[in-house]
């Protein structure tokens, strides 16, 4: 016989929701406090969404006689959201240490790049490796960025930069998404940059004459499901001009923009992408104060990458300017070979001590605002009744030690669970 629910999560010592109105986003005044209950219980049922949250005592009553699948006793421990990171590229071959120490002496990030290394040196890795190689590899990353809390990743393609080898990537991440318990979001990202032997105008050509119309033929049958488009628009990459081209055919195909804008130089991204109604724009380190302008009037996440300034020893992005100006600023840990990264508490340390983020905003741009960045707010990113029962535990008195105690979410995570389901046990 069907048990009646699924999970019960008794006398937590704070239930953090971050909302609590149904909120898709939250920005300006909103983030200074988030919503959380004291002694509390949660409920998630056996269709993996959540059915009840509030005082202990009255989801005692509510629910007494009710049987459930497993109860977990949260007496003085945190429940929150499970994170959600907003920015990754973590299917790959060809890993890159060698070149940390190449950066830790002076070279920069086009220095390496012009030097064969870089982007370069992971495509050649990742066009030789095997599509079981690339799934094996990927799912051991996954499984330590859910080790750290996160239950909802961004998965970019773009280290094979041929039509044969994205479409390799973008089916693992497909594999993923069916095998694991882990909720993903998958971005084409073949403009990650301009391959050996052809201009960026060839390259665009390319992307939109043969692999935009193979994505949208292999999404219609069913064999991938991809949700975002992504160009990496830099100098000496792809300029602002073919981008736009690019981006407007994976909007034509019904994919959200979600690019990397304004990195390395300023190159007006934030302000095109507040023009083409883009979901979000990722680094933003070389914002203009038009583009911040416009990307809070356009309701277009900025996806902040606090470990990228921190390795590339770059500027860090403007995150106050931002959050006064009332943009939905959201983090990604840009997990890829260059910015090795898996953990989202990490990240929202880095934030609050490198871009001056107070802890709540932190954590909404982990939770909320990360979920709002890939267009799944409405199921994903806080506990509110009808949203899909994600969620973390942390052995601790107040949830604030997740960022506080700086490389300490291996001891203070007890539990994973996604969908309801504990996929994670410390």
């Amino acid at each position: 016989m069907a048990t009646g629910h699924r999970l019960l999560l008794e006398n937590a010592r704070q239930v953090v929701l971050v909302c609590a109105q149904g909120e898709r986003f939250l920005a300006g005044p909103a983030l200074r406090s988030l919503a959380v209950l004291e002694g509390a219980s949660l409920v998630v049922g056996t269709d993996g969404f959540i059915k009840a949250i509030g005082p202990a005592d009255v989801i005692q009553r509510q629910f007494s006689g009710e049987t459930f699948e497993e109860r977990i006793d949260c007496s003085g421990k945190c429940v929150l959201p499970g994170l959600v990171d907003a920015h990754t590229h973590p299917v790959w071959a060809g890993e890159r240490v060698h070149e940390f120490a190449m950066k830790l002496a002076g070279a920069t990030y086009m220095d390496i790049h012009q030097a064969g290394g870089g982007i370069n040196f992971t495509v050649e890795h990742t066009r030789q490796a095997s599509e079981e190689e690339l799934f094996r590899s990927f799912q051991q990353r996954l499984q330590c960025m859910m080790r750290a809390g996160t239950t909802l990743v961004e998965c970019k393609s773009g280290y094979g930069l041929n039509l044969e080898t994205e479409l390799k990537m973008l089916r693992v991440i497909e594999c993923a998404r069916r095998e694991l318990n882990l909720s993903l979001s998958a971005t084409y990202c073949g403009a990650h940059s301009v391959p050996k032997g052809k201009t960026a105008m060839e390259a665009a050509d390319d992307i939109i004459s043969n692999h935009l119309p193979k994505l949208k033929e292999l999404c219609k049958t069913g064999e991938l499901h991809v949700d975002n488009i992504d160009v990496f628009c830099e100098k000496g990459v792809f300029d602002l001009g073919t981008t736009r081209r690019i981006l407007e055919g994976g909007k034509k195909m019904g994919l959200q923009i979600n690019f990397h804008g304004d990195e390395l130089h300023p190159m007006k991204a934030a302000e095109l992408g507040a023009e083409l109604g883009a979901q979000a724009i990722s680094h933003l380190e070389e914002v203009s104060d038009e583009g911040i302008t416009a990307m809070a009037a356009a309701r277009c996440s900025a996806v902040l990458l606090p470990t990228t300034a921190y390795m590339l020893r770059l500027k860090q992005p403007r995150a106050r300017k931002m959050l006064d100006e009332g943009v939905i600023v959201a983090l990604g840990s840009d997990f890829n070979p260059n910015a090795y990264c898996f953990s989202m508490p990490m990240v929202m340390h880095l934030a609050c001590v490198n871009m001056r983020m107070s802890m709540p905003e932190a954590l909404a741009a982990a939770t909320i605002n990360a979920a709002y960045a890939l267009g799944k707010s409405h199921t994903h990113g806080s506990l509110e009744v009808g949203k899909q029962g994600d969620l973390i535990i942390i052995n601790a008195s107040r949830w604030e030690h997740l960022i506080y105690q700086f490389g300490g979410h291996h001891d203070l995570i007890d539990y994973v669970i996604a969908k309801g389901k504990v996929i994670y046990k410390k």
